[in-house]
């Protein structure tokens, strides 16, 4: 005699059916891709018939699945709307630790999220546990019913481990790449697509290359520090070698007079863009990131090389890719006679940063932390820290030259503090009724409102540092740049941008200034977009540094197609420079 369902019982069974439900219509019926959303429907199903299968609790079985996977939509969703990329796999591995909470500390929806995850997700199970009984296969013997179970959980596992699979059914949904996952919001399936997206792969030889291509220079084409009698002043006369070189990544930073609707000139002409009598080469810079990755635009500086050419797993460069580099901008430096620091705005544990700025070849990392640098530290608190380490620094090493690399961080997002935290005139919007719907014009001005303010600081800091180290009495050079355009939570993709037309893709666009203060032995490098993979070999021609093999190379792909790199046209040129860098000097190894 079959009894009735305890009344609790039928109450948690209905609400995980609506809740199963629920997460069907949010999530693979969402989607407009008819592979993406049978994707996400076979590995929801699968997923809950086997927890049916392992605990015979259908209510339990219904509720896995939509608190885990419902659980992934949500936090994907929060992810996008404040950090421009969807929850990815590789997440897990390499920012589930202390870093995620300083992040959600800025953004209170994602420690929100957080706590009442950890808190609601592992109670919601157990209350559904308690609540639910075992009562699939009742009528079976316990030997046919541990048959049946285990028979049933092996072929949930093989048909979970088949829809995963790049091979398996649905292998398109693996084609579309980690870039395209990280601005998608098929939150499901970018989160298990991307489980097979942490594999590094090194590029092959490719046919088609050019043949017969030189990357190597001469030693006339790795020009001294100065023209011709350039050093030879009175002020330089007991100077060091070589120039000392301070790099500064502008977090988040552009040009604002690239915006079309950037009109109020006090505002846009910012003076840390233009070029004055100091300026060696300035203008664009390609990047290979929008809205965030700052680690990739150090990367690509530092070694010369584009995340992007290592397949998927390239975005995680500071720990799958610094290990493995052999040539870095750094140890060029060492091999010139600097001593190498860097000075980073947050902990060195954020993202891996101490141990990847080793890899690439530093003397020295010094913790923000240990200064008193945080999130909200303005660009005069970070200036005040560079004061202190530089001349700190050139007491005790005295005429051997100096490499600094500085990060900035108060132009990261959010820009959306309220107008009345700024003083005038960023206090209100600055350019009202520019765009349509009202909502995005709203968004808009108090994201631009912000940017412009925060980028006020920022000048006055590079104006600061420019002054110390070019009026410095020392041979010095001076290099910043944007590392990333920022993303106002993705809103920035409605502003117009000017740019030459042989920019493939105006969001990836920034600036770069190089400024010296003595004449460098050759001028006219001019670049409608320079690739920050290039940056490095100019630091090095301008502070007339000797190149090792690899950077002579990047050095004249910088030249050969100006400036351009993985979108360089010549496409023969570009695959001989590959197959040099890779297949001959090996410049990463397995």
């Amino acid at each position: 005699m079959k009894l009735p369902l305890p009344k609790r019982t039928r109450i948690v069974t209905a609400v995980a059916a609506i809740g199963f439900i629920a997460l069907l219509i949010a999530g693979p019926f969402a989607s407009s891709e008819r592979d993406e959303c049978l994707f996400a429907l076979a590995l929801i199903i699968a997923s809950a018939l086997l927890i049916a299968f392992a605990s015979r609790r259908p209510a339990f079985a219904l509720a896995v699945p939509s608190v885990v996977f419902g659980g992934l939509l949500v936090a994907g969703a929060i992810k996008f709307k404040y950090l421009t990329t969807p929850l990815l796999a590789p997440d897990l591995v390499y920012f589930l630790n202390r870093d995620l909470l300083d992040v959600a500390h800025h953004y209170p929806s994602i420690m929100v999220a957080l706590v009442a995850g950890a808190v609601l997700i592992p109670g919601s199970l157990i209350l559904v546990w308690w609540l639910d009984r075992p009562r699939l296969f009742a009528n079976q013997r316990p030997a046919q019913r541990r048959a049946l179970q285990i028979i049933g959980a092996i072929a949930a596992i093989a048909l979970l481990i088949a829809v995963d699979s790049p091979r398996g059914p649905f292998s398109s949904v693996f084609d579309k790449g980690m870039w395209a996952m990280m601005n998608d919001r098929n939150y499901i399936v970018d989160f298990f697509a991307s489980f097979w997206q942490t594999q590094i792969v090194i590029p092959k030889p490719g046919a088609g290359a050019e043949k017969g291509v030189v990357w190597t220079q001469s030693p006339t084409d790795n020009p001294p520090a100065c023209a011709k009698r350039g050093c030879a002043t009175t002020r330089f006369a007991s100077a060091q070698v070589h120039p000392d070189i301070v790099s500064i990544l502008e977090e988040s930073t552009f040009d604002p007079s690239m915006l079309k609707d950037c009109t109020i000139a006090a505002l846009c002409k910012v003076k840390m863009f233009q070029a004055d009598g100091r300026t060696r080469a300035h203008g664009l810079a390609t990047m290979h990131v929008w809205g965030g990755g700052t680690w990739t635009s150090e990367f690509a500086l530092l070694t010369g090389l584009d995340h992007l050419s290592f397949g998927e797993a390239g975005l995680y460069a500071p720990y799958n890719l610094a290990p493995r580099v052999t040539y870095t901008l750094p140890r060029v430096l060492h091999a010139a006679g600097y001593r190498v620091i860097a000075i980073y705005p947050m902990t060195g544990d954020f993202i891996n940063a101490r141990n990847a700025y080793k890899d690439y070849g530093f003397d020295k990392f010094y913790d923000g932390q240990d200064y008193g640098l945080s999130w909200e530290s303005p660009d005069s608190d970070l200036v005040q820290v560079f004061d202190r380490i530089y001349a700190q620094e050139k007491k005790t090493i005295g005429k051997q030259p100096l490499f600094v690399m500085m990060l900035t961080l108060r132009e990261h997002g959010p820009h959306m503090d309220p107008y009345k935290t700024m003083p005038p005139p960023f206090d209100k919007p600055l350019f009202p009724g520019r765009w349509k719907p009202k909502d995005l014009d709203d968004w808009l001005n108090l994201n631009l409102a912000n940017y412009l303010y925060r980028l006020s600081g920022s000048d006055a800091a590079i104006t600061h540092i420019e002054k110390t180290l070019l009026d410095s009495g020392r041979p010095a050079l001076l290099f910043h740049f944007g590392d990333h355009q920022p993303s106002f939570e993705g809103a920035i993709r409605a502003l117009q941008k000017i740019v030459p037309p042989s920019v493939p893709d105006s969001n990836f666009i920034t600036y770069f200034m190089l400024k010296t203060n003595y004449k460098p032995a050759r001028s006219g490098y001019s670049y409608p977009a320079l690739d920050i993979s290039f940056a490095g070999s100019l630091i090095l021609d301008i502070a007339g540094v000797p190149k090792d093999i690899f950077f002579q190379a990047n050095a004249l792909m910088r030249e050969r197609c100006q400036g351009r790199y993985l979108d360089c046209p010549n496409k023969p040129l570009l695959g001989s420079y590959d197959n040099y860098v890779f297949d001959t000097l090996h410049a990463v190894h397995e």
